[in-house]
């Protein structure tokens, strides 16, 4: 395609092409200082779904080497959330390399903290929170667990934090490096978050994994330990390729569960948020 920006994220290589120069554009700026991809593991294609879209109305439709059938165009604005869609979609439907759960990850003196729930419950402000606090980002969108060894590997994309969780970071992080504000998207008002320099440089250094939480942003503080065989349930259901990893994938997870400690932490705002995870790991 015309517009064109390669970039590597950890273990995985990404080449975005555009017909138009604002995605590709907007992904240089904020993923600036990530090496380039030599030979791309995947491809995104980012394209008006009618000729004319690209000058009236102008949109984008989400595409690569695998794509979902219906998705439905985002307007021109917000190509940056279609790209980081895309690449999204190409990791959770084409990586085999390591078990993937949909997590944000953390890391701190070489333990690492993999933080999953359902959406909203509040995993992607806790992990700017904590990276504000001097953790290093993993990743927020994925926890890339090697079989073979049993480390998560970094994969620090850009941080998607929506609505009243952007000002609660910005006041944490002053100094922070933010994409455009995009409004009213299908999930709201969206920023994207840059991750900070230590987790840039150190997005090819794998950490062991030392805790697992299900955080609730919203209630009253509490916790409460799980037992591994509910924990193995639920990140069945976290996992975009477990079932296609077969054996593979089964023995890493019940290693995982087995190995490390569950627990499910309920609380009202970041601040409790991010000291409950330094007390559950200052005890461990």
């Amino acid at each position: 395609m015309r517009h064109a920006h390669s970039l590597k994220v950890g273990p995985v290589g990404f080449r975005i092409g555009s017909d138009r120069a604002e995605p590709p554009a907007q992904l240089r700026a904020l993923y600036a200082g990530y090496p380039a991809a030599d030979v791309p593991d995947f491809t995104v294609r980012l394209a008006a779904p009618r000729p004319w879209r690209r000058w009236l109305r102008p949109q984008v439709a989400i595409g690569g080497d695998l794509t979902l059938p219906g998705a439905v165009p985002l307007p021109l604005a917000q190509g940056l959330l279609a790209a980081e869609m895309a690449m999204n979609l190409q990791v959770a439907l084409g990586w085999r390399r390591h078990l993937l759960l949909h997590a944000s990850v953390v890391e701190r003196d070489g333990r690492a903290v993999v933080m999953t729930g359902e959406s909203g419950a509040g995993k992607s402000t806790l992990a700017a929170l904590l990276m504000g606090q001097g953790w290093r980002l993993l990743g927020d969108e994925f926890a890339m667990l090697a079989p073979d060894t049993g480390l998560l590997h970094p994969h620090p994309r850009l941080v998607s934090l929506k609505n009243e969780s952007v000002a609660a970071v910005a006041a944490a992080i002053p100094d922070a490096t933010w994409g455009p504000w995009l409004r009213a998207t299908p999930k709201g008002d969206i920023r994207h978050l840059v991750p900070d320099a230590r987790s840039r440089v150190l997005a090819d250094v794998p950490a062991r994994p030392a805790l697992l939480l299900f955080p609730r942003f919203g209630a009253a503080f509490a916790t409460r330990r799980m037992l591994p065989s509910e924990a193995f349930v639920r990140l069945t259901q976290a996992s975009t390729n477990y079932v296609n990893l077969a054996e593979l994938g089964f023995l890493a997870l019940t290693s995982f569960v087995r190995q490390v400690p569950a627990i499910a932490v309920d609380y009202p705002d970041g601040v409790t948020g991010v000291r409950a995870v330094e007390d559950l790991c200052a005890a461990l």
